[in-house]
């Protein structure tokens, strides 16, 4: 059967990748068969720009126990416990339709979690949005906030904490990453491998409808003028039979009748069941006839291709069928046997009685197009790299220009998006989302708990894709150290444009690379993650976006820290080196209009000395607060500290030694390694004496105290401004209209 040029580019397939599937087959292929290629060679299915890039990252390390190849990584957390982690990208569809698009994107990550035996505990999100001023930008903020926070309340999984940011860049993308952690014992860990000759292969959850058919292809491609048509590719999702499937699955988790297990995700039944048999090195057999379905008349092709949502597919133990269907029955779940395990590395498939397709598993699978893209670095970087931010004149009132900054939405408040989710469910929260620089949840039956972070500066990235995803690791971890916990793996979601551009390619490989370099230098594995390329529309690309999210280990969760002041007449200091960098910075942004200057230089060595101080100190109790510096600098970190806590305004004293810095640079450049902390007073000497042990520069800077952020011959604001201005960002947002 051959197809015509206009189907297999409808497929998402090249000429030249649609000749590669004749000649391995030997045949053309019929138009299920072409399917199942056009989604398991997807971008988003196969990674096939961006695998020879991921392969440098370090996956193993003393606490690893399954790093990425699976649905989730999982690291050791001690006492036979162990935490599965990923972070899911749901971009284009969250564009098209932002409830849903979003609501799935959580019921997806969720369940390739509790797909490896754990029981979630905890989500975060990281979202980008367009220009606050953009028509579109107010629609999907309101949008996506609802469906996070819909599909995760419903289910009773707390969204703990994450980011939010804004940028033109995404007026045309905006960017839906969403991250979970589960717990689990680590002897009990299952993966997603269909092996033994004859075991069934049994399909659970909800019933098979006709939404998000190549929705894997759809997310491989970029928007244009047509976008909207592809609206109907945009799965619909229900928590509360997610929650039931949750449910059933743990209990299964309890017997010894499952061989392997996975989330129906992109590309549904085909990807799931396939990418089994290819990691088994088994095939199977599968009859679409004996698939539960919500719709009359379905082909074979739409029920292979179905992206309907609360699915999943399971490799029993053969005579053990009936225990499996029984579990899944009483949770009031569908449950059939569809096929079973062969040993001859085909995937046949039937339809009733009748053959529907019979391909071979590896080219499927491992044999997908691996493509050495060209790269090239862009022309007009070295103009943007060449600015200096201190030609920019500087502002005549810089209390003014704090206000500015912290009025931004990106730096502001994020309360309105976190009021919004239950992050009080199953009382695991042991300090409250925006209270600190990582969330932190309590291990249940246990003193442990988990610090979870996301984080990533576009701009950097944008100005210098290797340090800029350098600077994201140690930004990230640094967080997660900033409430006292030790950093254990990191997964990531590398969102960029369209790889067949040789620019943004190379965007890709440079930040590939400073990744890998970062997780050596500071002794994070990468454990799992996510590649999400084409974000772009007419031609117009995203910052590159490689988001990172850390988990960390508190031994003890009750010796957490948070970030904002506490007491009057506590001490502040500055740990790190102050240099005024002010490249890439939201200052420029903010007040400039610019995106523009070297972005900040990350000294690994002293990163992991101040990681290693906080972490130290923070244990001991001689902390009372501690807040990284990153967006808008020192002066936005103070500013922070005061107002974080709305029920507690605290002002501060401050004096600066400027030391040769431009006053501007010395408030609101974000070089990196540095926190802001306070103590007792009588605690000084110890702390004091901790970071010069770590060799980590120590300056006390002021004390705690009064109504107003005063820094001395620069800034003297009133507390209850700060707090305004950092309130109002979001809200103000929302109160324009919408286009």
């Amino acid at each position: 059967m051959s197809h015509s040029p206009e189907v297999i580019a409808q497929h998402g397939l090249k000429p030249e990748e649609y000749a590669r599937i004749v000649e391995r087959l030997g045949r053309e292929p019929n138009l299920l068969e072409l399917g199942i290629f056009s989604v398991l060679w997807s971008e988003h299915c196969s990674y096939k720009s961006s695998r020879s890039h991921l392969k440098q990252f370090p996956t193993t390390g003393p606490r690893v126990l399954v790093g990425p190849g699976e649905n989730a990584g999982v690291v050791d957390i001690g006492d036979g416990m162990a935490a599965a982690f990923k972070m899911e990208s749901h971009n284009h569809p969250s564009y098209l339709e932002p409830y849903q698009g979003a609501a799935t994107g959580v019921g997806g990550i969720l369940r390739d979690v509790f797909t490896m035996g754990a029981r979630p505990i905890a989500c975060l999100d990281s979202l980008r949005f367009g220009d606050p001023s953009h028509p579109k930008t107010r629609w999907l903020l309101e949008g996506v906030v609802a469906g996070i926070a819909g599909y995760g309340n419903c289910i009773g999984v707390p969204t703990a904490g994450g980011e939010v940011s804004f940028d033109s860049s995404y007026d045309g993308n905006c960017l839906v990453n969403v991250f979970t952690v589960g717990v689990l014992r680590k002897d009990r860990i299952f993966k997603g491998t269909a092996s033994g000759v004859g075991n069934p292969i049994i399909y659970v959850g909800s019933k098979t409808g006709r939404d998000g058919i190549h929705g894997a292809t759809m997310a491989s491609a970029e928007f244009d003028e047509k976008t909207e048509e592809k609206r109907p590719t945009v799965q619909v999702g229900d928590p509360f039979t997610e929650k039931l499937l949750l449910e059933a699955c743990l209990e299964l988790f309890q017997t010894d009748a499952l061989v392997g297990i996975q989330d129906m995700g992109a590309a549904g039944l085909t990807s799931s069941s396939i990418e089994m048999a290819g990691r088994a090195g088994s095939g199977i057999e599968l009859d679409v006839a004996k698939v539960p379905r919500r719709e009359q008349g379905m082909s074979p092709y739409e029920v292979m291709l179905s992206e309907s949502q609360e699915r999943m597919v399971l490799v029993a133990k053969a005579g053990r069928e009936e225990e499996v269907l029984r579990i899944f029955h009483k949770w009031d779940l569908d449950a059939a046997v569809v096929g079973r395990v062969t040993a001859d590395g085909r995937v046949r498939i039937f339809d009733g009685g009748k053959q529907v397709a019979d391909l071979p598993v590896e080219p499927l699978t491992g044999g997908a197009p691996v493509y050495d893209r060209p790269t090239q670095r862009p022309k007009w970087l070295e103009e943007l790299l060449a600015f200096d931010p201190l030609s920019l004149p500087a502002p005549k009132d810089l209390g003014e220009a704090l206000l500015t900054l912290l009025a931004r939405p990106t730096i502001a408040s994020k309360e309105w998006v976190f009021e919004q989710y239950d992050h009080m469910v199953r009382l695991g929260g042991a300090l409250l989302p925006g209270r600190g620089d990582a969330a932190v949840v309590r291990v249940e039956c246990s003193q442990k708990g988990l610090a979870l972070s996301v984080d990533c500066n576009p701009r950097h990235v944008y100005l210098d894709p290797f340090e800029g995803a350098r600077l994201a690791v140690a930004e990230c971890t640094r967080n997660v150290s900033c409430v006292g916990a030790e950093p254990l793996g990191l997964t990531d979601c590398l969102n960029f444009g369209n790889p067949e551009r040789p620019e943004i390619m190379w965007q890709f490989a440079e930040a590939c690379r400073g990744l890998a370099a970062a997780c050596r230098e500071l002794s994070v594995p990468v454990v799992s993650g996510n590649v999400s390329l084409y974000n772009e529309t007419d031609g117009r690309a995203i910052f590159p976006t490689p988001t990172v999210a850390v988990v960390g280990l508190l031994p003890e969760v009750t010796r957490r820290c948070g970030a904002a002041f506490l007491a009057e007449g506590d001490r502040i200091a500055l740990l790190g080196t102050t240099r005024g960098e002010l490249g890439g910075s939201e200052y420029v942004a903010a007040l400039y209009g610019k995106t523009a200057g070297r972005p900040p230089r990350l000294d690994a060595k002293a990163e992991e000395a101040l990681q290693r101080a906080l972490r130290g100190l923070i244990r001991s109790g001689l902390l009372r607060s501690a807040h990284d510096c990153s967006e808008g600098g020192l002066a936005v970190a103070l500013a922070e500290c005061c107002v974080m806590a709305p029920e507690r305004l605290l002002g501060a004293r401050v004096k600066l030694d400027a030391s040769g810095v431009p006053l501007q640079a010395l408030l609101f450049g974000e070089d990196a390694s540095r926190a802001v902390v306070s103590y007792r007073a009588e605690a000084e000497p110890r702390v004091a004496a901790e970071c010069e042990r770590e060799r980590v520069p120590f300056r006390p800077i002021g004390s705690v105290g009064g109504g107003e952020l005063a820094i001395e011959g620069a800034v003297r604001l009133e507390a209850a401004a700060l707090s305004r201005a950092y309130r109002s960002g979001i809200p103000s947002l929302l109160r324009t209209p919408p286009g």
